[in-house]
């Protein structure tokens, strides 16, 4: 699968899951450096933003505004990956007053090759969101076809407000 990187296309590793399927093994690492594998994210709907570094406009504006939405939809997990180091995320989520959902290090690349979701060439991870429920079955994915784009905000969030009404 091919996207946009500053108009120039780039192609990811392969092709992302689609809608109905399970989402892949892979793990992450937490703050804490603790990993955190594929099962440990299973169990209460979850909306999984990938950007491809956290020191970027876009993705420091996609980030925050998911931490915002998140105070408003307890039942549901956010997350944010980007393969930053865990000593960059700490520092950034620090300074951007980042806390309401979690920041988790794909340094290792293992969800951006079982994803396919990395961008070789490039070195980073493509502009994702997926959205999964409890059982851990994608039930949205949005891949952004230009990287430096932010998402569609509104159309990922309608999907989440549709199972934060189901749990809360």
């Amino acid at each position: 699968m091919d996207v946009l990187n500053g108009g120039e296309k780039v192609s990811l590793v392969g092709n992302p899951p689609e809608v109905g399927e399970q989402l892949p093994k892979f793990k992450l690492f937490n703050a804490e450096n603790q990993k955190i594998k594929t099962r440990d994210l299973i169990g209460k709907p979850t909306l999984i933003s990938t950007v491809p570094d956290l020191n970027t406009r876009v993705c420091k504006l996609e980030t925050k505004k998911f931490n915002q939405q998140a105070d408003h939809y307890p039942s549901v997990r956010f997350v944010t990956v980007s393969n930053n180091t865990i000593t960059e995320q700490k520092a950034w989520c620090a300074a951007e007053g980042v806390a309401n959902l979690e920041v988790l290090s794909d340094e290792e690349l293992s969800l951006g090759y079982e994803m396919n979701l990395y961008i070789p060439n490039d070195g980073f991870l493509a502009r994702t969101i997926f959205i999964i429920d409890a059982e851990g079955r994608i039930v949205y994915r949005q891949i952004v076809p230009e990287i430096h784009d932010e998402p569609n905000y509104l159309e990922a969030l309608g999907v989440i407000k549709k199972y934060a009404t189901e749990v809360d």
